[in-house]
């Protein structure tokens, strides 16, 4: 009978989620919504001295964020709980007796000292990378190199000792990537890793172990830089007698620079300019701020496709899915192996067509909480209009407000090259006439007032090309802009009238014959 699809994200609370953690959730999840499988939030907080306070709770906030939601946590519970490694602490030992007592795993007694000389000593025989292996054991005190009674001395008197898993010497490891295919590795490249600290914490190592197999994980869809670690993994597997259950494993491509040399860092956000963190975080030691994309004024489902195409493509051409959508096209076998470079301007591209696929009544919420803000006062259907009129020139919600202030403030400066080039006499008498001629507009809309302003410039023998940039300046004081007809309809002829008054008077030193 085949199992039921089960995996897991399982970060370190030890800072912010970096949006490389935040792809793997959601490939976790997407994988995991295509089998019809479950998605486990486990947080791997094995290292005590790294732990950051509020870190797990931004994880989950962030996951929350972009739908990713959890069928096992520590907020939602389940049948394997509990969720937090700490709290299973208990559970590890017996396994690493476990791996003791078959052969597998070892005490060992060695001081910080010890440790650092044996390094010393392998770096002045010129050994490229010291490691504590199945040579340099012999060498160290150890329950493998120390007499058994003198062992069991050390083990009651309460000595200091971690266990040690016995990597053999000389043995192929072997193991089936899903993106990668078949991976193999020689055990004299494994170092004796330890499995238990001297605290009576397990390792990463030992505890990823024994937490998949008892929350009976499937898949394990994790980072390329755990790729090294997998040949380590399928050994522990084996000496606990669980190879026959061991999930199948796939490891993601790396996200990199956007000039694709090297790994993504929060540095390179930084000095270029966008978040690497999915919401802002602020460090509970230094109080340093680090910027994220639901604050810049990303909407989480554009975030949320721009992330799912950064390694993985769906073999068409369409780039636009909601999140139902990526889980039906998911598919580990279209992720590639190749390392993925960042590109903010893609991820704001994304935004702008999730902005303007927004019905504009939703669109005009962003406009009117801005305006509150600033105390100017707006009907719904007015916002509304106004954010369907400027939807295709913004980028992020605050966008509107920046974009838009014209609609509820008279411009007071003016751009001097479109001014120098477009606006002189000939416009002002055009200027003078439109505004005269607009109170008696029956009908006022973006139609009727196109249509007298062109009356205007046929009685003068003029194309609209003559005054069009000089009107907009008058109207908004920007070089460009939706359509102005438009944009006159909706701040009302007294306004229209009382703005070419001013521009009249401001840029009156530019009205040359």
């Amino acid at each position: 009978m085949e199992r039921e699809v089960r995996v897991r994200f399982a970060p370190s609370p030890t800072g912010p989620l970096h949006i490389g953690g935040v792809r793997t959730a959601l490939y976790n999840y997407l994988f995991a919504k295509k089998m019809g499988g479950k998605m486990i939030l486990r947080i791997e907080d094995t290292d005590q001295n790294r732990f950051v306070p509020g870190a797990e709770d931004y994880i989950i906030e962030a996951l929350n964020w972009c739908g990713v939601t959890l069928d096992e946590s520590p907020v939602v519970g389940g049948p394997y709980a509990p969720y937090r490694q700490s709290e299973r602490k208990p559970m590890y030992m017996q396994y690493a007796l476990q791996l003791v007592e078959s052969g597998h795993a070892y005490y060992a007694f060695d001081t910080a000292e010890e440790l650092d000389e044996m390094r010393e000593r392998l770096k002045a025989a010129k050994v490229a990378t010291p490691q504590y292996n199945a040579i340099t054991r012999a060498t160290m005190k150890n329950s493998l190199t120390l007499p058994e009674d003198e062992v069991k001395r050390r083990l009651e008197s309460g000595d200091p000792y971690v266990i040690r898993l016995k990597v053999p010497r000389k043995e192929e490891v072997r193991l089936k990537d899903m993106i990668r295919g078949w991976v193999m590795v020689h055990s004299s490249a494994i170092d004796d890793k330890v499995l238990m600290k001297s605290d009576g914490m397990p390792t990463y190592h030992l505890a990823n172990i024994v937490d998949d197999h008892l929350m009976e994980i499937t898949h394990v869809i994790r980072g390329e830089e755990w790729l090294p670690s997998a040949p380590l993994h399928v050994l522990l597997y084996r000496y606990l007698g669980w190879e026959d259950t061991m999930p199948e494993f796939a490891h993601l491509p790396l996200l990199l620079k956007p000039d694709g040399n090297g790994k993504l860092s929060k540095r390179d956000g930084d000095k270029l300019g966008f978040p690497v963190f999915p919401l802002r975080w602020t460090d509970p030691f230094s109080g340093e701020l680090s910027s994220g994309y639901r604050e810049a004024g990303y909407l989480p489902e554009a975030f949320v496709n721009f992330l799912a195409f950064l390694g993985w493509n769906p073999g068409t051409q369409q780039e636009i899915f909601s999140l139902e959508e990526l889980a039906q096209e998911f598919s580990v076998e279209r992720i590639g192996k190749s390392g993925t470079r960042f590109d903010i301007q893609k991820a704001r591209w994304f935004n702008e067509q999730y902005l303007r696929a927004k019905p504009d009544t939703e669109l005009a919420t962003y406009l009117l909480a801005a305006l509150e803000e600033h105390q100017i006062t707006c009907t719904p259907e007015k916002a509304e209009k106004i954010a369907g009129l400027m939807k295709e020139r913004v980028s992020f919600p605050q966008d509107f407000w920046q974009e838009a202030a014209y609609f509820f403030v008279a411009p007071t400066e003016y751009s001097e090259k479109v001014a120098s080039k477009k606006w002189n006499t000939q416009a002002v008498e055009v200027f003078q006439e439109f505004k005269n001629e607009l109170p008696a507009l029956s009908d006022f809309n973006a139609d009727s007032v196109k249509a007298l302003l062109l009356q205007i410039l046929e009685r003068r023998g003029m194309k609209i090309g003559q005054v069009m940039q000089a009107l907009r300046l008058a109207v908004t004081g920007a070089e460009a802009g939706p359509d102005l007809m438009q944009i006159i309809e909706v701040i009302g002829k007294e306004e229209t009238a009382n703005r070419i008054d001013m521009a009249t008077a401001k840029l009156s030193h530019f009205a040359t014959a």
